[in-house]
This record gives C-alpha cells, sequence and structure tokens, in this order.
C-alpha cells in the first residue's frame, strides 16, 4: 500500500519516543536539579546534531499559519505545512521552533530540530498527558513539573510571591510550560517570542525562543558535538535527557521537508 512503509516508521518512532519520554520526563525532573556530575563530560560520545533537512524559509508574508507580529520572524506557510507533515509535528509547535531558530543569536547554529526535540522530552509539545496545543501556543492546561521541595534527589526550591505567580504554589517552585522553565531561570532567559507584548513561560513561541538564547549562551557553537552537546546538558546535566534528545532531534533532521 503506497505510504504504508512511511507511516508504520513514523508510529514505531513515536511510540518508541513515548516510552523513553515517560522516564525523561521525571528525569528531567530531578537529575538535572543535582550537582553536575564529574564523570558526565561535555561532547562524551554524542555527535552534533546535522542540519535539518529543510531550514525554515523567512517571509514577509501575513494572515497564514505560522504568521507573527511586526518584529518576529515570518515563517513562509507553504515551507511551514509540508514540513510539519513530513515531520509529524502539529504546526502551531513547529511555527514556534522555526521562529526561534531565525531568531536565535547569530553564528550559534542553533536547527529548529533540537528545540523539537527538547520540546518532546519535556511535554511532548505541549501535549503530555492528553492536552491539546491551541493556535496560540498555549497547552489546553498548564504543564507543571512536581514541587520541588528537596524530597529524594530533587533539590529545595521554596517558592516566592513571583515565582507563585507562575504556578500557584506559594510553597515549592516548580518547571512550567512546555518547555519546563524553572522560573528564576525564566526571569533571566524569558522572551517574546510571538511579539504578543508578554513573555510567557506557558507560551510554546515565548517558551521556543527562551529555549534558544539559553542554548545560544556563551558563544556556544551547536554545529558541533562539544557545543550541541554542552548546550543540551546546560539544559537538563543527565546522560538520559542527552540522549533522549538527540533522538528526537536527529530523527526530525533526517525527515524530508
Amino acid at each position: 500500500m503506497t505510504g504504508g512503509r512511511p507511516l508504520r516508521s513514523a508510529v514505531l518512532f513515536l511510540l518508541a519516543l513515548a516510552a523513553a519520554a515517560a522516564v525523561v520526563f521525571w528525569l528531567q525532573q530531578t537529575l538535572y536539579l543535582r550537582p553536575p556530575a564529574d564523570d558526565l563530560t561535555p561532547a562524551d560520545g554524542v555527535a552534533a546534531v546535522g542540519a535539518p533537512a529543510t531550514r525554515p524559509v523567512r517571509t514577509g508574508g501575513d494572515g497564514a499559519a505560522g504568521a507573527a507580529a511586526p518584529g518576529v520572524p515570518q515563517v513562509d506557510p507553504a515551507w511551514l505545512r509540508r514540513t510539519a507533515r513530513a515531520a509529524g509535528l502539529d504546526p502551531t509547535a513547529l511555527a514556534a521552533y522555526a521562529r526561534a531558530e531565525l531568531a536565535a543569536p547569530t553564528g550559534c547554529g542553533l536547527g529548529w530540530t533540537t528545540l523539537a526535540g527538547i520540546g518532546w522530552v519535556e511535554s511532548h509539545h505541549g501535549t503530555i498527558g492528553g492536552r491539546t496545543l491551541g493556535a496560540d501556543g498555549r497547552p489546553s492546561s498548564e504543564v507543571l513539573g512536581p514541587a520541588l521541595d528537596g524530597r529524594g534527589p530533587v533539590a529545595a526550591i521554596p517558592a516566592t510571591p513571583a515565582t507563585t505567580a507562575y504556578h500557584g504554589d506559594p510553597r515549592w517552585d516548580h518547571a512550567v510550560g512546555p518547555m519546563q522553565f524553572i522560573p528564576t531561570t525564566w526571569e533571566t532567559w524569558g522572551a517574546d517570542g510571538d511579539g504578543d507584548g508578554d513573555a510567557d513561560p506557558h507560551d510554546l513561541d515565548d517558551a521556543a525562543l527562551a529555549a534558544a538564547r539559553y542554548l545560544c549562551a556563551g558563544g556556544r557553537d551547536l554545529t558541533t558535538g562539544r557545543g550541541w552537546t554542552d548546550a543540551v546538558l546546560s539544559y537538563n546535566r543527565s546522560r538520559a535527557y542527552l540522549d533522549a534528545v538527540h533522538l528526537a532531534a536527529t530523527t526530525y533532521a533526517g525527515r524530508p521537508g
């Protein structure tokens, strides 16, 4: 049957990632809060994610999927539809990652596929737990990590009145949003990715751009194995997390657009 093999491959890929993500979602709430492991070194057996089969196409047009406010990179609607279909991504999520790539610091070499790999592992692009991703980039209900209350391997991070506004817990902080930012980290790297005047970690458009800024910090070159690995480990210092993001990102990179 025409299209049967690509469909089976896509289904198997999603099933494999779903199993890995169930473990990694827990890991990203725990292991990345531990002090850095002495035996985990940058570029430890991981190559940089290659350039995606297709890069975002910038356009000045409005009024279609992926359009954004003035001053925000516009993604060509035809590229967006074609690439979302090939990658198996919601066009809203892909638009957020593509715009973040276009707005990333010059020379960083960040691809939308790396952001998509992180977005998948962190929250299935905002759809984890049966949620849906709205056209405004916000999940149908907020994605909150567990309380960072110091139990087990989780760090104890008390909430403040300012951070409680992000998650509603007056006692303990939580990682928030589809890219799972801790509120204090968001205060440093938060961004307005869709030009609506509000930097909101619960909005994938904003969170994707913040993640791009964070990954590219310090002049990293993500086209190298060391640069890419160091960037992802800075997001979550766990080898299991690194491998899961690498698997997702390289798979997205290899899908034709």
